[in-house]
């Protein structure tokens, strides 16, 4: 009775066993493998991801900086076609009562020089240039000379009718190079401007043909030598700029 009650209940015992623990590491191993994996697919596609962004975000960064850099090149081109103005041909000015000494000579000579024309406009003179610029007392005509030698203008006022503001005015209608401003006694008219070979004589810091003449005779290369220093050489008394 009892062997056959033991061999009763082994099997009963046996079918209400639980799953093997070689079974149960088997299924925890796939499933910390599955969740590696998971966990692997989840960082590829996030790392897809953020690269399409990335090179969504270069392509709109190409074309917004090629917009610009057109835009840019565009305002250039406009700005230059726009401001452009053709060069004036010195040769095609024409100023009224234009005075012309042509055939002048230019030798380097000592001393005071007796020249044809108040103020002097070319011929012999010092060895050393005047240095361009403002003076506000009149300048040594030989040397003044040598710098119209060089292409320079030299711009002479009648202190007497000129004031401060009258040469002001002229400051503002020269260059910054290459022009000698400077009083000058007893002139014929109240301005004169004077280039190698020329000179006009003007009504005031407002006659109309000081810009032609500048235009058309400074650093002209009818001097003598031009482009050929204008400082360097000597200052004369009361030079202001």
């Amino acid at each position: 009775m009892s062997t056959t009650e033991t061999s009763a209940v082994s099997p009963s015992s046996d079918s209400s066993s639980p799953v093997p623990p070689k079974a149960k590491d088997q299924a925890k191993k796939l499933t910390v493998k599955q969740e590696r994996e998971a966990r692997r697919a989840e960082k590829v596609a996030a790392m897809l991801a953020q690269q399409k962004r990335q090179q969504r975000n270069r392509r709109f960064g190409w074309i917004g900086g090629g917009a610009a850099g057109a835009l840019v090149v565009g305002l250039i081109i406009t700005f230059v076609v726009t401001s452009a103005e053709p060069k004036v041909d010195p040769a095609s000015i024409s100023i009224g009562e234009l005075q012309t000494y042509p055939d002048l000579t230019a030798n380097h000579v000592s001393g005071t020089v007796d020249y044809a024309m108040t103020p002097p406009a070319g011929g012999d003179h010092a060895a050393v240039w005047l240095n361009c610029g403002v003076y506000s007392e009149p300048v040594p005509n030989e040397n003044a000379v040598h710098a119209l030698e060089h292409g320079a203008v030299w711009v002479t006022y009648d202190p007497a009718v000129v004031d401060e503001a009258g040469v002001q005015t002229l400051r503002d209608q020269l260059p910054d190079t290459y022009v000698v401003l400077s009083p000058f006694e007893g002139l014929a008219s109240p301005v004169v401007a004077s280039a190698w070979g020329n000179q006009v004589f003007l009504d005031g810091g407002d006659d109309t043909r000081l810009a032609d003449f500048v235009t058309k005779f400074w650093r002209s290369n009818d001097a003598p030598e031009p482009g050929a220093a204008c400082t360097g050489g000597v200052d004369g008394a009361g030079k202001v700029a």
